[in-house]
C-alpha cells in the first residue's frame, strides 16, 4: 500500500521512461510521502507487442477483405508475426542479442510495406554496426505491426502519441468528453485491466497523471474516468507539460468529474499541499470550500479545483516553490527499466538517441538563460524562471542515478542548457574521473569554442540539439534568437570537429516568411549538411502559441489570430498571415529534402526537384557555409581565459642542439594522449618551468589559472610571453587539447 500512484499515461517514448514522475518522486522521499509510479504506456505496449497480444489483435478482425493489401499480407502472415514477437521484443530490450544475425539474414523476419524503404538506406547499413542494422529492421517489423493495429483495430494507436487529434488546440472539451462517453477501444481495455491490478496492489489514496503531451491526454482521461467509476473514494489529480501550456484558462467544470485536482507549473509544491489535504487521518474534507471542518484554511499552490460547482482556482499558500537545489534526485524505483525497448527508425545515428537507449534524464537548470525567441513560451514559469544548478549536486545527482539504475546515459533535458554550467559539469566529471555519456539541448551561441566542445567530449557529451529555426539571418534576428547563419555554421563545426554530433531544429512558416527565404533556408540547411557540420535535423512548421511574443502580440509580427471561446485548452492559435502563403505545401519536399541529407546524400539534386511546384531559385551563394567556415580566430590573446590543463605527466629527455657554432639545452616533451602521443622540443628552463606549471593546475588539482596570470608567472622568469605561447610547440599542445583556454 503506497498513498500515491503515479502514473505516465500512454504514450511517449519506447526507449525510457518520461522523467515528471521520477522527479516527483524524488521529491516526495524528502518529505517522507509514499508512492508508487508506473509508466502504463509501456506495460501497455508490452501486452500489444506479445505473442498473446498479437493473438487477441488478429482474432478482432472479422473480415480482412475490407482491409487494404499491405493489411491482407500481414494477416496471411500472422502466424509468422505471432512465432517471433516475444524474441524480436526480448532482442530490442537488449536481452536477446544473438538474434540479430537471424534478423540481419533477411528471411526471418515477416516484412509489409514499412520494409519497402529498405532499398534507400541500403547503403546506410555498411556504416552501422550488427546490432544497428538489426535493431533497424526490428523496428520496420513493428510499424508494420502498428500500421496494422491503425488500419483495423485502433485508429487513435501510435507509439509515442494516442488520440493525439483530440488534444490539439482542444478549445472546447465536448470533442473529448464525448469520445470518454463511447464504447472504449481495444487499447483502453489493455490500459484499463493493467490500471485495475496496479490499484488493486498499491492501494494509494491519490492518483496523479502526469500529461507531458496532447498524445497523453485522453489516456489520462480515460483512466481517471475508470477511477472515479470503480474506486470513487481515490482523488485525482492531473500536472505536467499539457496543463502547464493549455490548460490555463480552464473553465468546464465537466474537467472535475474525473479530476479533483489540476496543477500548474513546478509540481512539486502544488502536490505537496494537496497531500496535506488528501492524505490527513482524517481527510481535510472541506478543501473544495477552501476550509475543512475545523475552519481552517486550506492552502493551494496554482491548483484548479471543482467549488460550488464552478471552476476555481486557488494559488492562496504564503510558502514560496522549492529551490532546485532542495526537490531532491529524481527517483526512478518501480518503473520496468530492463523492459524498455529501443528503437531505430531510420539509419542516422544522431537522429536515433531519441529512440535508441536508456538515458537517465535530467535538467542542468530550470527555465531558459536566453528567453528570448519570440515563437516560445517565455512568458510561462517552466522558461521565465532561470534557476542553474550548481555542478557539485549534478554530477552527485548522476552519480545517485547510475547507482540506481545502472545506467551511465544522461539526456539533459533543458530549453538550452548554460554554456558555463556545462563546462563547470564537465570539469566536474573529469575530476572526479568519472565515466558518462551525455547529450542535451543547446544555443548554437559563439561561447561554445573549440576547446570548450573539445573539453565537453572528453567528459562523455556525444551530441546536441539546437534550434537553427529558420535559417534566415532577417528572421533570426525578428525571432530574436541571438544567433547567425554564420555563427551556427562555426558553432556545429566546433563540436563536430571535437566528435560530438549537432541535430538541428528548423523551422519554416514563420510569421513574415517569403518563399524565397523559404527555399533560401534549404539551401543553408542543404550546405551545413554536406559540408558534415549537421548530422541530423527536424523541420515543423510554425505554430502560434496564446503564451509566446507572437501569440500576445500578433499584430507587430503581421499575424491576425483567429480567436475562439476558450473552456478547455488554449495555447495553439489559428491565424492569417500577411503574405497569403500556404506554407504546408513546402512540408513534405522540405522533410524529403532533409531525410536525403541525413543519410549523405543527393546533396546535387536542383531544390526545386525536391517540390511538385515552381520555386523560385536560391540567392544564398553555393560556397556560403564554406566560406563561413574559413572564418577561425588564431592568435588572438585573451587574458581573462580561464586555462585547463589536461594533463601533467610528460616523459621528457634532454639533448643539446647546435646551430652554426652555437649549442643550447634542449629538451624533448613527450605526452601520452589517448590515441597517439606528442612530442614538443623546448628550451630545457622553459620545459622544466611548462612540467611545473601543468602539474600545479592539472585539471584534477581544482586550482585553476587565467592567461594573465600565466604570462605573470612566465614573465618572472623570461621574456616575450607572446612569443612563447604562439610558438609552433605550444600551438601543438593546445591543437591536441593537452591545453584548453575556455
Amino acid at each position: 500500500m503506497q498513498d500515491l500512484l503515479l502514473i505516465t499515461p500512454p504514450f511517449t517514448q519506447l526507449n525510457t521512461p518520461y522523467p515528471a514522475t521520477a522527479y516527483i518522486k524524488g521529491f516526495l522521499n524528502t518529505k517522507n510521502i509514499s508512492s508508487f509510479q508506473m509508466d502504463l504506456g509501456l506495460e501497455v505496449i508490452l501486452e500489444l507487442f506479445s505473442e498473446n497480444g498479437l493473438k487477441k489483435i488478429f482474432a478482432e478482425i472479422e473480415n480482412i477483405k475490407n482491409s487494404s493489401e499491405n493489411s491482407q499480407r500481414i494477416f496471411a502472415l500472422k502466424e509468422e508475426y505471432i512465432k517471433t514477437i516475444n524474441q524480436v521484443v526480448l532482442f530490442l530490450q537488449n536481452q536477446n542479442p544473438t538474434l540479430a544475425r537471424q534478423i540481419c539474414s533477411m528471411n526471418f523476419l515477416p516484412e509489409a510495406s514499412r520494409f519497402n524503404q529498405l532499398d534507400d538506406v541500403e547503403y546506410a547499413f555498411g556504416m552501422m554496426g550488427l546490432q544497428d542494422k538489426a535493431k533497424h529492421l526490428a523496428t520496420l517489423y513493428l510499424e508494420d505491426i502498428s500500421d496494422f493495429i491503425i488500419e483495423n483495430i485502433d485508429a487513435d494507436f501510435g507509439f509515442s502519441r494516442y488520440a493525439e487529434k483530440i488534444g490539439q488546440s482542444a478549445n472546447s472539451f465536448d470533442e473529448l468528453y464525448l469520445k470518454l462517453n463511447t464504447e472504449k477501444s481495444f487499447v483502453d481495455e489493455i490500459s484499463l485491466n493493467i490500471l485495475k491490478e496496479k490499484i488493486e496492489t498499491i492501494q494509494p489514496k491519490l492518483v496523479c497523471f502526469s500529461v507531458p503531451f496532447p498524445g497523453n491526454l485522453y489516456a489520462a482521461f480515460r483512466a481517471a474516468k475508470f477511477i472515479k467509476e470503480n474506486s470513487p473514494f481515490i482523488k485525482t489529480a492531473m500536472g505536467g507539460g499539457f496543463p502547464n501550456t493549455e490548460l490555463r484558462d480552464l473553465k468546464d467544470a465537466r474537467v472535475f468529474d474525473f479530476f479533483d485536482f489540476i496543477t500548474l507549473d513546478d509540481g512539486e509544491l502544488p502536490l505537496e499541499l494537496i497531500c496535506n489535504a488528501v492524505l490527513n487521518s482524517p481527510p481535510l474534507e472541506g478543501w473544495q470550500n477552501s476550509k475543512n471542518f475545523d475552519g481552517v484554511v486550506v492552502e493551494f499552490k496554482r491548483t484548479f479545483l471543482l467549488e460550488n460547482g464552478k471552476v476555481a482556482y486557488k494559488n492562496n499558500a504564503s510558502k514560496p516553490d522549492y529551490k532546485q537545489a532542495f526537490v531532491g534526485t529524481p527517483d526512478y524505483s518501480d518503473l520496468l527499466l530492463n523492459q524498455y525497448i529501443s528503437v531505430i527508425e531510420i539509419a542516422n545515428p544522431m537522429h536515433s538517441l531519441w529512440s535508441d537507449g536508456r538515458w537517465n534524464k535530467l535538467t542542468m537548470a530550470h527555465g531558459c538563460y536566453w528567453g528570448k525567441c519570440t515563437f516560445c513560451d517565455i512568458s510561462l514559469d517552466y522558461i521565465k524562471i532561470y534557476e542553474p544548478i550548481s555542478a557539485k549536486i549534478l554530477v552527485d545527482r548522476m552519480q545517485e542515478l547510475m547507482a540506481q539504475t545502472g545506467e551511465s546515459g544522461f539526456h539533459f533535458v533543458d530549453e538550452a542548457a548554460p554554456p558555463a554550467l556545462m563546462r563547470e559539469v564537465a570539469l566536474e566529471i573529469i575530476r572526479r574521473n568519472l565515466v558518462f555519456t551525455w547529450w542535451t539541448n543547446i544555443r548554437f551561441e559563439k561561447s561554445f569554442s573549440r576547446d570548450l566542445c573539445f573539453l565537453l567530449k572528453i567528459s562523455g557529451c556525444v551530441a546536441v540539439s539546437g534550434g537553427l529555426e529558420v535559417a534566415s539571418d532577417r528572421l533570426l534576428k525578428l525571432i530574436d534568437k541571438g544567433v547567425s547563419v554564420s555563427q551556427v555554421a562555426q558553432v556545429t563545426r566546433n563540436f563536430t570537429e571535437a566528435g560530438i554530433m549537432v541535430h538541428a531544429y528548423l523551422m519554416y512558416g514563420y510569421p513574415t516568411q517569403t518563399v524565397q527565404e523559404t527555399v533560401d533556408s534549404l539551401e543553408m540547411v542543404r550546405q551545413l549538411f554536406e559540408m558534415g557540420v549537421l548530422q541530423s535535423g527536424f523541420w515543423h512548421q510554425f505554430a502560434m502559441t496564446a503564451h509566446s511574443p507572437v501569440g500576445k502580440n500578433p499584430e507587430k509580427f503581421g499575424v491576425t489570430p483567429i480567436l475562439q471561446d476558450i473552456k478547455f485548452a488554449n495555447n495553439d492559435i489559428d491565424f492569417t498571415d500577411e503574405t497569403g502563403i500556404n506554407h504546408s505545401k513546402f512540408a513534405f519536399g522540405l522533410k524529403k529534402s532533409l531525410y536525403n541529407y541525413m543519410h549523405g546524400i543527393n546533396f546535387d539534386l536542383p531544390l526545386k526537384n525536391w517540390f511538385d511546384f515552381k520555386i523560385p531559385k536560391t540567392t544564398i551563394d553555393p560556397n556560403y557555409i564554406h566560406d563561413c567556415l574559413l572564418e577561425e580566430e588564431q592568435f588572438l590573446f585573451k587574458g581573462n581565459s580561464k586555462l585547463i590543463f589536461l594533463i601533467e605527466i610528460a616523459f621528457f629527455e634532454n639533448f643539446i642542439k647546435t646551430k652554426k657554432g652555437n649549442s643550447q639545452e634542449m629538451t624533448s616533451l613527450t605526452f601520452h594522449l589517448k590515441t597517439n602521443h606528442l612530442k614538443i622540443d623546448l628550451e630545457t628552463e622553459k620545459a622544466i618551468w611548462l612540467m611545473k606549471i601543468l602539474e600545479e593546475h592539472s585539471i584534477k588539482n581544482s586550482k585553476s589559472i587565467t592567461l594573465n596570470q600565466l604570462k605573470n608567472k612566465f614573465e618572472e622568469n623570461f621574456d616575450n610571453f607572446e612569443l612563447f605561447w604562439f610558438s609552433k610547440p605550444l600551438e601543438k599542445l593546445k591543437e591536441n587539447g593537452v591545453i584548453l583556454s575556455l
